[in-house]
């Protein structure tokens, strides 16, 4: 965790008020650090159903692997989640630490273990010594209450800069229901399916099968919608949670995806992906930057999510953001190494609405200080337009700056 806070963070942090069916606690169990919360507790309600999306990586961490396998419940009542250990690479230790994790959960929450899920951040291929949860989730059940939204995603943060939290109330029915997420994430980022952690929690009555589908359909243009530096890491994990305490105030049981009634709550739902996610990209390690990258005139969707990744992802384009250029031409060798349909004598590209580029060569009126100006901003959109069809689509990131390397450089040592 950085000693100072991103510069691209929120001014506010919201409250998030209490959820029925969830309770939080966090402690400090010393999988790592010092002197700081590293372990989350959220108890759950009998009846709270599941869904999830994980990396896809096929070096996938033990608590990953634990979590798909006990999915297929579509039943949930407790949540472990720690920092500073991924408990990834680590081999029958890593599956011996998960079990003995859930074991002292379960015992701690009474419930089943395949009733826990578990997450875990930070150190790949160092052994996570479960003992260490002994006693202190049993205390952490005790102290759980439902006001504890900002210790739980400071007790999920490595090198993230500040907590992220994001909250929405909307009708479901004629009775209103609260969805609150918190997520982690700063480096390793380059979602493929869900992204570092996040964690959604409802009390809307929704079947596993319903949250499983809002979920797996909202990723798509949030969490796999941002990059910091291209890489995928073994931990992914986005775990959504219903209690259905709603029920008792009138909103409807919904058991199918398809609900008319569901439009509100999508909605919302979509909008806390898009704000988590969001947050992650404006704490990029190192960030000082937010780069909005907009891709229209593509052969498809899919096409244009290619190459607003390889925009995003250039090291090439990041660097010269970070100081401040609009070097056009690095976006165009982006562009050109895609693998994507691309034109380049239709090309036109724009920073934060100032068009450079135009039909395969600089703009006529083109204003080298005027974009100059524009490139100091917090935020710099890079739009291209490609005009060859339909497909459109936006992706963030930001800027790779020198304290990026000190941060990773550094990091396990």
């Amino acid at each position: 965790m950085s000693s100072s806070v991103s510069p691209l963070a929120p001014k506010t942090t919201p409250h998030a008020p209490a959820i029925a069916g969830v309770r939080l606690a966090t402690a400090e169990a010393g999988i790592r650090y010092k002197n700081r919360t590293d372990v989350l507790l959220a108890l759950l309600d009998p009846g709270t159903t599941i869904a999830g999306v994980f990396t896809k990586s096929k070096c996938a961490s033990a608590p990953v692997e634990w979590c798909k396998t006990n999915m297929k419940g579509g039943q949930a009542r407790a949540l472990v989640v720690n920092s500073g250990n991924a408990n990834a690479f680590t081999g029958k230790t890593g599956r011996a630490s998960t079990t003995l994790t859930a074991a002292i959960a379960a015992k701690a929450a009474a419930c089943k273990a395949n009733e826990v899920f578990l997450a875990s951040t930070g150190v790949i291929g160092e052994p996570l010594d479960a003992t260490k949860f002994d006693g202190v989730l049993e205390r952490l059940a005790e102290e759980a209450d439902g006001d504890r939204w900002i210790d739980a995603a400071k007790a999920i943060m490595t090198t993230d800069t500040f907590p992220k939290v994001a909250t929405a109330t909307v009708k479901l029915g004629k009775a209103k229901v609260t969805i609150n997420g918190i997520a982690k994430g700063a480096g390793m980022i380059a979602p493929d399916m869900a992204t570092m952690l996040s964690f959604i929690f409802t009390d809307a009555p929704l079947s596993a099968g319903v949250l499983q589908a809002l979920l797996k359909g909202g990723v798509e243009d949030t969490f796999n919608a941002i990059t910091i530096d291209s890489d995928t890491s073994t931990s992914d994990t986005l775990l959504a949670f219903a209690t259905g305490a709603a029920a008792e105030h009138g909103a409807p049981k919904i058991a199918r995806a398809s609900d008319p009634r569901l439009k509100a709550f999508t909605k919302a739902f979509n909008a806390i992906l898009a704000d988590l996610s969001e947050q992650v990209a404006r704490d990029g390690e190192g960030a000082r930057k937010l780069i909005e990258i907009i891709v229209d005139g593509a052969v498809s969707k899919k096409s244009a999510r290619t190459i607003a990744m390889s925009v995003a992802n250039s090291p090439l384009v990041k660097t010269a953001v970070a100081g401040e250029d609009a070097n056009w031409g690095r976006v165009v060798m982006a562009i050109g190494k895609a693998g994507e349909p691309a034109n380049r004598d239709k090309i036109s590209i724009a920073f934060n609405g100032i068009r450079v580029a135009t039909k395969g060569a600089r703009d006529p009126s083109y204003d080298e200080d005027k974009v100059s100006a524009t490139m100091k901003k917090d935020t710099v959109q890079i739009k291209i337009s490609l005009g060859l069809g339909k497909g459109r689509d936006r992706v963030l990131t930001c800027d790779l700056t020198k304290e990026y390397v000190a941060i990773n450089g550094d990091y396990r040592s």
